[in-house]
């Protein structure tokens, strides 16, 4: 193998480059991406960069001398169009044709859209440093934002703008915060951890029409409730980043398909970050996980798989979020949780335990850091339920 291509100048990206010269990989190595910035670390985006401003120098990954040193081709500010598999050619929007050895599909993820506020001037997206800068602009004390949507990025961003003197709602279809992700029992904690801090919560109901004049913008939801709002913000979620894969042959199904070492259906080609969806063997099924450690361990991951290594791809998924002075941290997987179960430990912390088929399967501490390693431990080795209680 000579050539490399990696698609997506993204965190993933940047530590499958480590990967491959990590692993005596000498060859050519062409990163693209489709913003002019080098990549950057995207989760200040919403909490410190928001709260300050973006500086743009320190959320860089990596200097520009370290991709001369490591030989690393930048193509950036030109995105991926397409992708001939026969002809290993990677073909940008420009019409320019890349050509690969081994291709790291590494695009993560694009902000998805909600049909009633496209077009309208007040509303924001938040996935790039470009987004922050300008919804930072609007956070003005005294103004009014509504947040669309309570999962992680929108109770960050109300958190964030809670601190800059901001009042705050937030609409959400579910009947509590984080529903998806968490479960109910889990997401009333931060309905009320919320509320506490000054957060006004609509859930379990959706926008049914909106107005925007030069006074602000008027948002109706379902139950009849009419918010005036002077900023508003669209955390609906993302959506993997694979429609330049259309027609290659590499398989996608929310995300690009992997096998457990990360190999897509394509010889050649291997995903990574918020974009590849993998069969975990640990958990026995396939994931797609839009976080931080996912992003740099399967960069590092698929490297060595691109070079011949067989291994499986089987982590604890892990992830944090800060809201307020709450820290919170979480290990392993909450979805389809047959059991769980939530304890109060102070004023702003809790703990909530799921479980499945008799085992611990994820762990969620807010503000209790001490439990965090030892519950992590007991999801890979897969503990009783029912000793599950006495592992913090």
């Amino acid at each position: 193998m000579r050539q490399v291509v990696i698609v997506g100048a993204s965190l993933a990206a940047v530590h499958a480059i480590e990967g491959l010269r990590g692993n005596g990989f000498q060859g050519d190595i062409t990163l693209v991406g489709a913003e002019t910035e080098l990549p950057y670390d995207r989760p200040p985006l919403s909490k410190e960069a928001l709260l300050a401003g973006p500086d743009r120098e320190k959320l860089r990954l990596k200097e520009p001398d370290w991709y001369a040193a490591h030989g690393v081709r930048l193509c950036l500010g030109t995105a991926a169009a397409g992708l001939d598999t026969t002809a290993r050619e990677v073909v940008l929007e420009d019409d320019r044709r890349l050509t690969y050895d081994g291709l790291v599909i590494a695009t993560g993820s694009a902000a998805r859209s909600l049909g009633s506020l496209a077009g309208l001037g007040r509303v924001h997206a938040l996935r790039s440093i470009s987004d922050t800068a300008r919804l930072r602009e609007e956070l003005v004390p005294g103004r009014h934002l509504v947040v669309i949507g309570a999962g992680f990025i929108g109770l960050e961003v109300a958190a964030t703008a809670r601190r800059l003197g901001l009042d705050v709602s937030v609409v959400e279809l579910a009947p509590v915060p984080l529903t998806r992700v968490l479960g109910d029992e889990a997401g009333g904690w931060f309905r009320d951890y919320h509320a506490e801090n000054g957060v006004e919560l609509y859930c379990g109901t959706a926008l049914d029409h909106v107005e925007e004049s030069d006074g602000g913008t008027k948002l109706t939801l379902r139950d009849g409730t009419v918010l005036a709002a002077d900023v508003v913000v669209a955390g609906v979620g993302a959506a993997p980043a694979t429609g330049w894969l259309e027609g290659s042959g590499v398989r996608v199904s929310d995300g690009v398909v992997c096998d457990s070492s990360l190999r897509t259906s394509v010889p050649g080609v291997v995903a990574a970050g918020d974009v590849a969806r993998w069969h975990n063997p640990l958990f026995g099924e396939q994931l797609r996980v839009e976080q931080w450690l996912n992003a740099v361990e399967q960069g590092s991951h698929a490297a060595r798989s691109l070079l011949g290594e067989t291994g499986a791809f089987a982590p604890v998924p892990y992830f944090w979020s800060d809201q307020f002075e709450a820290k919170v941290r979480f290990v392993g997987r909450a979805d389809g949780a047959d059991r769980v179960e939530v304890r109060q430990t102070g004023d702003a912390s809790m703990t909530a335990l799921f479980g499945r088929d008799g085992v611990l399967r994820g762990a969620l501490c807010v503000n209790a850091p001490r439990s965090l390693a030892r519950y992590r431990q007991a999801v890979l080795n897969q503990v009783p339920w029912v000793d599950a209680a006495g592992v913090a």
